[in-house]
Parts: structure tokens; C-alpha cells; sequence
């Protein structure tokens, strides 16, 4: 268990508190509940920041980690788009429905595809590209948007950006998964069928 698994660990456990603490605001409004929501979501993506450094500066790298800290990710991602997808109003926004089918439909067409590849070529190869870093950074900043309670005049701009790149990431990656099954042998004909 290194220092940045830990970190990693600390980042997942942060998720549910700034569930309830965003659900707790959406009721009645308490600026303490805010406070926390927003703590709580700018300690976990900061702390991703910080665990990514530590495994590469101090040689921590994992195979652990490397489950771990895509996970933490998609949790913390997820947990927020649905989580401030309710209405919260009058004191948030919410993300609007087509975004969130957006992002946990291509996730879950991920992990199909992922399952899909790994049962019929036993290994698979995730390339990441700078669409999908994109997507994730707009994701961001659609959820912070709403939790700074900026205005709203540019929160449609950023809400179409994310999902484009969202869903041009999605189609890379089943793209890049379709290539490795076309690539693998069992996927050709058998002789005389």
C-alpha cells in the first residue's frame, strides 16, 4: 500500500461525503452543507493531481494504482454529474439529463467493451487520448460551474462542449476496442464455414 494508493484510497472515500453534503444543500439550502460539497470535490480532484505526482516522482507506480485511480476518477465524475443532476433549485442548477446520459451511457459502453475484449483476447490495450482528457477536464468544469453557482448565461456552453468530446471520445475508444477484436485471430472465419 503505497503513499499515493493511500491518497487514491482517500479520494473514494471523499464521494459519498460530497454526495450527501450536495443532497443535504439541495434541501435547505445551508451554506455548511455547500462549504462541504465544495471542500470535498476540490480535495478529491487536487488529490488526483497529487497521488499521480507522488507515483511518478517516488517510483510508487502500481498495478493497484492503476486500478484504482481511473476508478476514482469515474466515481468522482459520475457521482457529481448524477448527484447535481436532481433538482436543487433554487440554490444549484442542475446538469441537464442529456449530458448525464451522455457520460454514463459512453462509460458503460466502455465497460462493456472492455469486458467484451478481455473474454474473447484476454488483454486489452486502452490508449488515452487528448478528446478524452478533454472530455473529463470539461466534465470538470460543468460540475464546478454548478457548484461555484457561476453564471449560468455560459453553463450551455460548457454542457454541449463536454458532451461532444464526451461522446467523440466514446466513439474513439469502441473504435480502438473494434480494431483490437478485428486483430485478434478468433476473430477471423474458421476454414470451411
Amino acid at each position: 500500500m503505497t503513499t499515493a494508493n493511500k491518497i487514491t484510497i482517500l479520494r473514494i472515500l471523499l464521494i459519498p461525503v460530497f454526495v450527501v453534503a450536495v443532497l443535504y444543500y439541495g434541501q435547505g439550502g445551508k451554506s455548511v452543507h455547500w462549504w462541504l460539497a465544495v471542500l470535498c470535490f476540490a480535495t478529491a480532484s487536487i488529490c488526483d493531481g497529487v497521488d499521480g505526482y507522488i507515483a511518478r516522482r517516488f517510483n510508487q507506480r502500481s498495478e493497484l494504482g492503476a486500478m484504482l485511480d481511473p476508478l476514482a476518477d469515474k466515481l468522482l465524475l459520475a457521482s457529481a454529474v448524477i448527484v447535481l443532476s436532481f433538482d436543487h433549485r433554487p440554490y444549484l442548477e442542475a446538469v441537464p439529463l442529456w449530458l448525464t446520459g451522455t457520460i454514463i451511457g459512453r462509460d458503460m459502453l466502455l465497460l462493456i467493451g472492455l469486458l467484451v475484449i478481455r473474454l474473447m483476447v484476454g488483454k486489452f490495450t486502452i490508449r488515452p487520448r487528448v478528446v478524452g482528457k478533454v472530455a473529463t477536464v470539461l466534465q470538470m468544469a460543468v460540475v464546478l460551474w454548478i457548484l461555484l453557482r457561476w453564471p449560468q448565461r455560459w453553463l450551455l456552453f460548457w454542457t454541449i462542449s463536454a458532451a461532444v468530446c464526451t461522446g467523440a471520445s466514446g466513439l474513439l475508444y469502441v473504435w480502438d476496442g473494434s480494431r483490437q477484436l478485428s486483430a485478434h485471430p478468433s476473430a477471423s472465419p474458421k476454414p470451411g464455414s
